[in-house]
């Protein structure tokens, strides 16, 4: 292969990872509230669905703050 075309993978830049996970646990939060709100003026089978998928949201929350937790462990390394 040419050597132009050759590439070296990006450095792993953890920086900002904290604060980015941070951001989507807050937003996944208001998209939680913000379906609930939705709940109220929906039908059986769409509150249903809404339920469902709050319930997914929680487990990603999870995740997320775990991953939280472990990110700010390597940064204080």
């Amino acid at each position: 292969m040419p050597e132009q075309y050759k590439t070296s993978p990006n450095p792993d830049d953890r920086s900002d990872n904290v604060e980015k996970l941070q951001e989507a646990v807050y937003n996944t939060i208001e998209n939680m509230n913000e379906a609930r709100e939705a709940a109220e003026f929906s039908n059986e089978k769409d509150r249903e669905a809404i339920e469902a998928k709050n319930e997914r949201r929680m487990e990603s929350i999870e995740g997320m703050r775990k991953e939280i937790k472990e990110e700010a462990a390597y940064r204080n390394q």
